[in-house]
């Protein structure tokens, strides 16, 4: 008994634009379905319309998927440059007889849509006897069924029925020589061995022309998986009115792309009631017959929830990564070696409650910003002549303990109490001199992340 055929995905963007965050979880769906069993993962560039693609845009889409941590098997393929490929199918099956020349013109077309409104077109060319034909420019059409019904096994939304006298006999190829996107598309998938195509059920449609195409070549014809779009929280189609819908705007936003894979997984997708998992739970669980039906809804919530939780669950050192490559890909200047230092002995106690890495960096920014401390107006507020005198008394106590939680702890609660004050009355001056605002970490986490030398330093700045 044969083994079965090696799966392979493939997704296939047009480079007009950035990418869109429904095109992101397209691609993560193929890659999940392929990586979990082994398979390929194919990446195919659609650049026929040449007026609107950019290498600009292609380098957008890479770095894209890049970013969300989806790696491809081979290079990417250019279907523009397979143009030739597709005109030679198409010439074989005009020689087959499963497609014919089509002399109409446009304004043919048009005059007979107007004359026969609600009708598919039927050129008159289909039967034409060939001695009949002119010498003039032709386009190349499939030769489809009239009668009879094409179905869509679809492994998202089941049998998909098509009246065929619904459906045009296609071009194939363009009377310039052009091939379509129709049937380029059929080419590329069927020459890459593509087994499962897994895209937005607003190709649905296309599908069932497209099958033909198959049909027609006798090419095996791949599993379709047709998936719902992404809606907003007000259940339209997601569009720019509901926020950010690009993938380099979540980038930009901070999410890390680990939580953004969680998130993008469970849109549309479940696995029981798992909501947070990593890759490999992804890969082992994802499957087609998962998937629902109906449209997904973005929430912004939810994936601030996955985003904490990946936050927290990150090594330090990967945490460290992540920031650096936020930091860049937002413009912003990396961080010192005295910086990352200082972060690196933060993180510990600064991740479990960041959702968003602007919002880590802001709860780290005492550990980021160099001395004077510039204090903000409330937290300058704290520094009073007698607080500053306490801080003075503390400094000299902090000379020589032991640099723990603990010590510095006692340190500051002997302190306190021979002024006959509670530990939480030097909190506020404490942090003002030591990050500059009212709101911060605990005083004790910000002393061990800075260490002995600069947490004195910056405590008699202030100290009177």
């Amino acid at each position: 008994m044969s083994s079965p055929a090696p799966v392979v995905t493939r997704f296939a963007p047009s480079p007009t634009g950035y990418l869109h965050i429904g095109g992101a979880r397209t691609a993560l769906f193929n890659w999940l379905y392929a990586r979990g069993r082994g398979g390929r993962f194919l990446l195919r560039i659609e650049d026929t319309d040449r007026a609107r693609s950019t290498p600009e845009a292609t380098a957008a889409i890479l770095k894209g998927l890049e970013w969300l941590g989806l790696d491809w098997d081979g290079e990417p393929v250019s279907q523009f440059a397979r143009a030739g490929r597709h005109a030679e199918v198409a010439r074989q099956m005009l020689a087959a007889g499963t497609a014919y020349r089509c002399y109409t013109t446009a304004e043919e077309i048009a005059a007979w849509r107007e004359a026969n409104p609600n009708r598919v077109f039927q050129s008159p060319w289909r039967d034409a006897d060939p001695a009949t034909q002119p010498d003039a420019p032709y386009a190349i059409r499939l030769r489809a069924p009239r009668e009879g019904v094409t179905v869509i096994h679809d492994a998202v939304q089941g049998d998909v029925t098509f009246r065929n006298d619904q459906l045009d006999d296609m071009i194939l190829l363009r009377s310039d020589g052009t091939p379509t996107y129709m049937h380029a598309v059929v080419v590329d998938d069927h020459d890459m061995g593509v087994t499962h195509i897994i895209r937005g059920d607003d190709h649905l449609t296309n599908a069932a022309r497209q099958a033909q195409v198959y049909a027609a070549n006798g090419w095996d014809m791949p599993v379709f998986a047709h998936i719902p779009l992404i809606h907003g929280t007000d259940g339209k189609k997601l569009s720019k009115r509901h926020g950010a819908v690009g993938l380099h705007e979540f980038a930009a936003m901070g999410y890390p792309a680990a939580a953004m894979r969680n998130y993008l997984a469970r849109l549309g997708w479940s696995h029981g009631d798992d909501e947070l998992f990593d890759d490999a739970q992804a890969q082992a669980w994802f499957d087609l017959d998962a998937i629902g039906k109906a449209p997904a809804r973005l929430d912004f919530k939810k994936l601030e929830h996955v985003s904490g939780h990946h936050i927290a669950a990150m090594s330090d050192a990967a945490l460290l990564d992540e920031l650096a490559r936020f930091l860049a890909e937002t413009g912003q200047p990396p961080l010192t070696a005295v910086q990352a230092a200082r972060l690196g002995s933060a993180l510990g106690a600064l991740k479990a409650k960041a959702r968003t890495l602007p919002a880590l960096l802001e709860q780290a920014r005492f550990a980021l910003i160099e001395r004077p401390v510039d204090a903000d107006d409330k937290a300058a507020a704290s520094l009073d002549p007698v607080s500053r005198r306490i801080l003075g008394e503390l400094t000299a106590a902090l000379q020589h303990v032991n640099w723990s939680r603990d010590d510095l702890e006692a340190a500051a609660q002997r302190t306190a109490e021979a002024h006959g004050l509670g530990l939480g009355k030097i909190a506020a001056p404490l942090r003002a001199a030591l990050a500059g605002r009212s709101s911060t970490p605990s005083v004790f986490d910000m002393m061990l992340a800075l260490g002995r030398q600069e947490t004195l330093s910056r405590l008699s700045d202030v100290a009177g």
